[in-house]
């Protein structure tokens, strides 16, 4: 019999309830591929994941005939064309860059700040979307970038729409924004709405999309940047079904 390993890997940690232990390893190796990366080996997946390596070897083969990952001829694994084929699929049903990026630019153009699309993963929040400032001196998060759910005004407005409790979520709800500096990044002001879409049926409430947030370094930051982001959240909702 197996021993068993003293040291869970990321997918036991957080596996899925009543789901089956192999996908979620499986998908874990998937989610191992970070920003910037090209083709990572099998040991760096099996690090990155905490899989013994021959286990992470039979997972990465089956992901490899799936085409959601291919293998060079050194060895290294990239992400493959299938996963391009699921974006599209899901873009085409639910095409939100196609109608939030137009509105993110034209918010930076009018302000010169750096706004950002976050939704939620799991107990982290995704940079999904990003347009950057012109200025030099701005935060640098990238799109794909996971960030804290607690920190930052997006996280925030993401726990307090999605009904977390608490004095500050309370006011989040009542206010339909927040501003907060430093809460991230010493010095970093974030303005953050909520982005909603249509809950489908007729009479149904909307559904939480996401939290749209503008960045600005303290100096820079000025009252009517709030109005400028609540009023760009208004519209991407609108445009998704929600006004």
């Amino acid at each position: 019999m197996p021993r068993k390993s003293t040291n869970p890997s990321v997918a036991d940690e957080g596996a899925a309830p009543g789901g089956t232990a192999a996908v979620d390893r499986a998908l874990s190796l998937l989610s191992a591929f970070r920003p910037g990366d090209r083709a990572l080996g099998v040991t760096e997946l099996a690090e990155r994941t905490r899989l013994h390596k021959s286990t992470a070897l039979r997972l990465l083969n089956s992901l490899a005939h799936a085409g959601l990952l291919v293998r060079d001829e050194t060895g290294g694994w990239s992400p493959g064309p299938e996963i391009d084929r699921l974006a599209q699929v899901r873009a085409a049903a639910f095409p939100l860059e196609a109608v939030a990026l137009p509105l993110m630019r034209a918010l930076v153009a009018a302000t010169q700040e750096s706004v950002a699309l976050h939704v939620r993963s799991g107990a982290q929040r995704l940079c999904l979307l990003r347009v950057d400032s012109p200025h030099l001196l701005r935060d640098h998060v990238r799109a794909g970038d996971l960030l804290p759910l607690e920190r930052g005004a997006g996280g925030r407005v993401l726990m307090a729409f999605a009904g977390e409790p608490g004095a500050l979520h309370d006011q989040i709800r009542r206010d339909g924004h927040l501003l907060r500096t430093g809460d991230r990044v010493a010095g970093l002001t974030g303005i953050s709405a909520p982005v909603w879409r249509s809950g489908g049926a007729a009479g149904a409430a909307p559904v939480l999309v996401g939290a749209l947030t503008l960045t600005v370094p303290e100096p820079r930051m000025r009252p009517e940047l709030v109005g400028a982001l609540r009023e760009t959240a208004a519209r991407l909702s609108a445009a998704l079904g929600a006004g």
